[in-house]
């Protein structure tokens, strides 16, 4: 295996490979957690395959959303029973065997409000739920659903409104730290021989004499330089840039995708009293009240978006709105002094048919792959949870033919952590004593690194100062930016704050506190002298403060007005209209 240590050095070798004459088998635009997974499928079948994002890894779709792998309960309604257990077997894989460090299981409470018909019918889909669950095979990876009384209901969940149900019926999913998962899976596809690189923008799709897509042109946005890229095939998995990115093949087909926003809360976990999570269904989506860590996450919203792509925001009328609709059901209403952050992210929605032209395989009612010209595939559509399965579909679609040959092996590929992980565990109570962590830090690091654990280690024993926490964020170990800056594909500041950490919604002041003493400890490994590192700092604080005026902002217009006041630290080249 190759190694996967994602670096600047890295980075750069990896541009470089992928623009030499030899050319990719296949190319995948986009880094969020599909193109990530066609990239780990495409190099685990063989392939010489690289990949590039135009910002940094996950940060569109991928590091937004409500960070659960599930099944999705609302399919059942629609009687999509097919779709529901692909979702569930993806589900049950990850936390069995793929990557059993990074996803959870959660216990979910789903309120009732009448006494006989609505048990019956919820209980009979929830039964179903877990029966569709239970084909695959080995031991079930979740308990079975229960049906709880009021009494016990409020045992579990002691801030729900006495009047807000009868009882309620118990189930399991599970959730996952979204972000961590696409840089995982970046880092096993390169420990796979893949070439990975972001902040590398496509900006150019280049044809051969028969019209068929050859390869892209990418600008390193770090350095402005422009590299011709030459490969077999293209494949398109960029979210809500679907139509930009298929517009450089100058072709008029390909798949019509529509942003949705969604917005989430944070809200301590003291602030509400409850050891599992609600779903509850609102007037225009499920509201969810997750726990997770040392806080609640609570949302979404699905709202029709036309604004700026790079950065959506959470305005004061998304805010109030899922406030609103959580306080319907708690004891206690939250206020928004209660709310410590906020994020938002867009959804790709996939629009029925294809553009003139297009052949396309539709694949699952939630996603499909097309190809508007030769050479170039898209896939659009689909959800975290099954993201493999995507992958699978697009990279077998890109080989046509060729793809029984070289059969999708990914379901039994771990990914990195979770080989080794039970002997990780069994020793993670020595690190603990040693150096002074609580269950609660340990338990943190093994969701976060699983047994990749000891490579922390290692650091600390060459450097102790590492087994700190962080002074404004104890919640994080110096050891862990470290890591990131030496392992993951750090570039700038923003990457460890946004994505290598969730400290820009953790902690009410979007971690800037914090933000010195992590520069203290990633400059030296990046090579950072102090006017780089006034240069990062001052671009995430001008983020955090125009985050923070979107917040008030009244509607997506006024929210993009205000959260483009702050430039990025490194802005992409404009593309022709789609």
């Amino acid at each position: 295996m190759a190694s996967s240590t994602l670096t600047a050095d890295t980075r750069r070798a990896a541009l470089a490979q992928m623009s030499d004459s030899d050319g990719l088998d296949v190319l995948v635009v986009g880094g969020g957690v599909t193109g990530a997974g066609i990239a780990l499928d495409a190099a685990t079948r063989g392939l010489r395959v690289g990949i590039v994002e135009a910002q940094d890894w996950a940060s569109g779709t991928s590091s937004w959303s409500s960070k659960l792998v599930h099944g999705g309960l609302r399919y059942l309604q629609m009687l999509d029973f097919n779709l529901v257990h692909e979702a569930l077997t993806e589900r049950d894989l990850l936390i069995k065997q793929l990557a059993p460090h990074l996803v959870k299981r959660v216990p979910f409470l789903y309120p009732l409000e009448h006494r006989v018909w609505e048990r019956a019918y919820v209980g009979a889909g929830v039964a179903l739920y877990d029966a569709l669950a239970g084909i695959a095979p080995g031991r079930r990876a979740m308990p079975l659903h229960r049906h709880r009384s009021r009494t016990r209901m409020e045992q579990l969940f002691p801030d729900l409104r006495h009047d807000a149900a009868i009882g309620a019926v118990q189930y399991w999913d599970a959730s996952v730290d979204d972000a961590r998962l696409v840089t995982t899976i970046i880092r096993t596809a390169a420990a796979y021989g893949a070439l990975v690189a972001n902040r590398a923008q496509v900006v150019d799709l280049t044809k051969d004499e028969s019209g068929r897509v050859s390869g892209a042109t990418v600008l390193d946005l770090e350095t402005g330089e422009r590299l011709a890229v030459k490969a077999r095939q293209v494949i398109n998995a960029t979210g809500v840039w679907t139509e930009e990115t298929e517009a450089l093949s100058d072709s008029d087909g390909g798949l019509r995708v529509l942003a949705s926003k969604g917005i989430h809360i944070v809200v301590p976990r003291e602030r509400i009293r409850g050891d599992v999570g609600l779903i509850l269904q609102t007037e225009k989506s499920v509201l969810f009240i997750i726990p997770w860590s040392r806080y609640w996450i609570i949302g979404t919203t699905d709202t029709p978006y036309e604004h700026d792509l790079r950065h959506p925001v959470a305005t004061r009328a998304d805010i109030d709105y899922v406030i609103d609709h959580a306080n319907a059901v708690l004891k206690t209403p939250l206020t928004r002094e209660d709310v410590i952050g906020t994020y938002a992210g867009l959804r790709p929605l996939l629009q029925p048919g294809t553009k003139e032209g297009t052949s396309s395989a539709k694949v699952s009612r939630e996603h499909t792959v097309a190809s508007p010209v030769p050479g170039l595939t898209v896939i659009a559509g689909g959800k975290l949870t099954t993201y493999r399965v995507m992958a699978k579909d697009a990279v077998d679609f890109a080989l046509g033919d060729e793809a029984a040959r070289l059969p999708s092996i990914t379901d039994r590929i771990p990914l990195l952590g979770a080989v080794g992980l039970r002997a990780v565990r069994r020793r993670a109570h020595r690190y603990a004593a040693k150096y002074g962590w609580s269950a609660a830090m340990v338990d943190h690091l093994l969701h976060r690194y699983g047994s990749m654990l000891e490579d922390l280690i290692d650091m600390v024993e060459k450097q102790p100062d590492l087994a700190r926490p962080l002074e404004h964020a104890p919640a994080y170990l110096r050891v862990e930016v470290a890591y990131a800056a030496r392992e993951e594909s750090v570039l700038h500041l923003e990457d460890v704050m946004v994505r290598r950490t969730r400290l820009v919604y953790e902690v009410r002041d979007r971690g800037l506190a914090a933000a010195p003493e992590i520069l203290d400890v990633i400059s030296p490994i990046l090579g950072w002298d102090e006017e780089n590192r006034a240069r990062e700092l001052d671009a995430y604080t001008q983020a955090c403060e125009a985050e923070e005026a979107a917040a008030q902002a009244p509607d997506d217009a006024a929210g993009e007005r205000a959260r483009q006041q702050a430039p990025d630290i490194v802005p992409m080249e404009a593309l022709p209209p789609a």
